[in-house]
């Protein structure tokens, strides 16, 4: 992981130098990350996470120079990949709401109780709204503080902590059944 300093160092570098290879950096460092948290969103939906990946960075490097520094780079990136993953959602399905999207089930992973698991967790995590997937994702897989989820999501505070209590409800019913 990139130290705050190594981090403004880079994006300097892109800004001052519109540096390609320091972007790669970032790019190299966030990518993994990022590219979970759309899967995740998306309902283990590959190409849609590539398409998001892709378009997020693309967006990233085109307003680069929009990048305050309050936040980390990262929280900044997560926004944007947010951002980008609802207006996919839009324009799939225009007269929808969000709330109301659903997502593509997920593919499994290796070992049969891995497996298992994982797939019962995403059986639960279907059961929410896009909303609440986003939040559960970020807190719990991303691991990130409720502050940090309120930059990314834009959403307030309160918000974000009722929508994740309603969500560990919805999804401990969705396992029990």
């Amino acid at each position: 992981m990139l130290s705050k300093f190594e981090e403004i160092s880079l994006i300097t570098r892109c800004v001052a130098a519109d540096d390609r290879r320091a972007f790669g950096r970032l790019v190299d460092e966030y990518s993994p990350r990022l590219r979970s948290f759309i899967y995740n969103l998306t309902g283990g939906n590959a190409p849609l996470t590539d398409d998001i990946a892709q378009e997020t960075f693309i967006k990233a490097y085109l307003s680069i120079r929009s990048f305050q520094g309050i936040a980390r780079f990262g929280t900044w990136l997560y926004r944007i990949a947010y951002n980008e993953f609802i207006s996919t959602m839009r324009a799939e399905h225009p007269t929808a709401s969000i709330d109301d999207l659903t997502s593509a089930p997920s593919t499994g992973s290796s070992g049969y109780e891995s497996q298992d698991i994982r797939h019962d967790i995403q059986v639960a995590l279907n059961t929410l709204s896009p909303t609440e997937r986003t939040l559960i994702i970020l807190r719990y897989n991303e691991d990130r503080p409720i502050k940090e989820i309120t930059r990314i999501t834009g959403l307030p505070e309160g918000t974000v902590k009722v929508y994740l209590s309603r969500a560990r409800t919805k999804m401990a019913k969705a396992m029990e059944s």
